[in-house]
């Protein structure tokens, strides 16, 4: 939006865009943690906790 060539609605597409890419990172970050594991001192595997 600091760029005074790029037109209002070119502006909105852009932050739109953004937002939508967002969205597909966090998604794809909440899968990766739901998948974790971790090690447990015995060796055994367990799912990961915060």
């Amino acid at each position: 939006m600091e760029d005074r060539e790029t037109s209002l609605e070119d502006s909105f597409r852009l932050y739109k865009q953004g937002m939508e890419l967002l969205k597909y990172c966090n998604d794809k970050l909440d899968t990766v943690e739901k998948k974790m594991l971790q090690m447990n001192e015995d060796g055994s595997l367990g799912e990961f906790s915060r």
